[in-house]
This record gives C-alpha cells, sequence and structure tokens, in this order.
C-alpha cells in the first residue's frame, strides 16, 4: 500500500519536472539502451520506471503471503492477485503513455489507475488485519454517508486530473493539453471538493448523535483535517502559479485524502 502511494508521488514528480519523455521507449529508456544515460529527464523517468519494478516485487510477496496463509482466505487471494494484474494493467498504459507522448486523457487513466489498486491495498491491508469481520460501528445511513464521501472523493480526483490537462504541467513542452479554460475547471474541481467537505461533516455529525465507535469516529475527523489542509494547499497553490514543488505536495495530499476515506467507510463496517 505505501509503496503504491510512493510510486503516484514519483511519478508526479516525471510531469512537474517535465521528464515524461525522458525515456522515448518501452521497457527501454532508449532504442537498444535499457538504461537511462546520465542526464536529468532520463534518469527521472527511469527512476520511476525502477518503483515500478519494486512495486512489482512487493505485490507479489502479497499474493505469497495470501498463498501461505493458514487459514487460507479466498478474500484475501483474489485481492492481492488483483494487485499483481493492475500493476500489469499499469505498465502497460505506462508504454502507451510515452507512445501518445502524454495525451492528457492517458495521464489521466494512468493516474485514476493508480487510486483504484491503492483502495485494493487499503482492503486488503484492512482486511488481513482480523480473522472475521468486526461489528459495524455505525447505521446503514451513517454508511451510506460514507459511501457518498468515498465517491465525491472520486470525484474530486477525476476533476483534479483535469485541472492537470489543463494546466502546464504536462510532463513535456510539447505534450497536449485540454483545451479548457482553466478558470472554468478551477471552480469545478473546487466545488467538488467543497461537496466532499460537506459530506464528510455530515457524516461526523451522524456517527458523533448515534454515538458510533470511537475508530470510526476518529477517523472521520481525521479526514475533515485532511481535506482542510489540502483545500489550503489547493488554493495556494492556484494563487502562487501551480509551482512544481506544490503540486506535488497536492497530489501527496490527494493520496492522503483517499485512502482516509476509504479507512472512515471500513470503519464504519
Amino acid at each position: 500500500m505505501i509503496l503504491l502511494a510512493v510510486i503516484v508521488v514519483t511519478g508526479a514528480s516525471v510531469r512537474l519536472t517535465g521528464s515524461g519523455l525522458g525515456c522515448t521507449d518501452w521497457p527501454n529508456c532508449e532504442e537498444g539502451r535499457l538504461v537511462a544515460e546520465l542526464e536529468f529527464h532520463p534518469l527521472i523517468e527511469f527512476g520511476n520506471r525502477l518503483v515500478t519494478g519494486i512495486v512489482g516485487f512487493a505485490v507479489i510477496g502479497a499474493v505469497l503471503g495470501s498463498l501461505r496463509r493458514l487459514p487460507r482466505r479466498r478474500d484475501l487471494v483474489w485481492l492481492s492477485w488483483s494487485l499483481v494484474f493492475g500493476v500489469l494493467v499499469q505498465a502497460i498504459i505506462g508504454k502507451y503513455t510515452v507512445e501518445v507522448d502524454l495525451h492528457p486523457a492517458v495521464v489521466a487513466t494512468h493516474f485514476l489507475l493508480s487510486f483504484v489498486l491503492i483502495t485494493a491495498a487499503v482492503v486488503l491491508h484492512h482486511r488481513a488485519g482480523s480473522e472475521q469481520p468486526p461489528p459495524r460501528a455505525g447505521s446503514p445511513a451513517a454508511a451510506r454517508i460514507a459511501n457518498l464521501v468515498v465517491v465525491a472523493a472520486f470525484a474530486v480526483l477525476i476533476a483534479g486530473t483535469i485541472v492537470t490537462g489543463t494546466g502546464p504541467h504536462g510532463g513535456d513542452e510539447m505534450a497536449q493539453r485540454f483545451q479548457l479554460i482553466m478558470t472554468n475547471v478551477v471552480r469545478v474541481h473546487g466545488a467538488l471538493a467543497w461537496t466532499l467537505v460537506a459530506a464528510t461533516v455530515a457524516l461526523a455529525l451522524k456517527l458523533r448523535r448515534e454515538n458510533a465507535g470511537p475508530i470510526a469516529q476518529k477517523t472521520v475527523l481525521l479526514l475533515l483535517g485532511v481535506e482542510i489542509a489540502q483545500g489550503a494547499i489547493g488554493y495556494a497553490q492556484y494563487l502562487m502559479g501551480v509551482p512544481p514543488l506544490l503540486v506535488a505536495v497536492h497530489v501527496a495530499g490527494a493520496l492522503a485524502v483517499w485512502i482516509t476515506a476509504l479507512r472512515v467507510r471500513l470503519a464504519i463496517g
């Protein structure tokens, strides 16, 4: 789970440093050359590919762990195998991303699929920690609000990729951009983010009124704090002209929001 989050940030660093086409071939860095030359952009892109290899070993380790575990549980086996399949699909999309010269729609797909993989990893980690499902910590109504929180969080992610695909950090000077009005897509992204905050506040109040389990209540308050911090970073990066370092922090914040939102839903049961 940690490595899948790390590779999202390293992948963002490739784009933010303009190194998206630092290696113009795949799996070789260049035609007939596997390893990158000692130049900045190729090394950044090749370094991200090395992280992909480390992630590959990690997900294989998860599969082996689920197969060796006694008693063996089908849900853990399927979840771990889904990570292997997802990493393979990501490698194919990564290759295609280079071939289409970092088209923003393909880059966005690559990014969002990473969050699908992280979802599987979070659920796998949660389920592997107990022999049987814990008792429900909130009412069915609270669970439905938590579902809304997760859906809203993913909508914010999708809108964020459109903002990124419209903005200046395409991974290369020649990369295509969405031909959209930046202020409009930012407004949509911001409105969805405020919707997420409102849903989180509603869930926190609901759990408090129900006197739900302490873990669920603490996790939803943590989520609210992460969302506020992420919003502050988002407004700051927009007002400062989206500096690359702050964008990277915003990407890490998106990971924190998503993982915490999933944790809230899992804590409710």
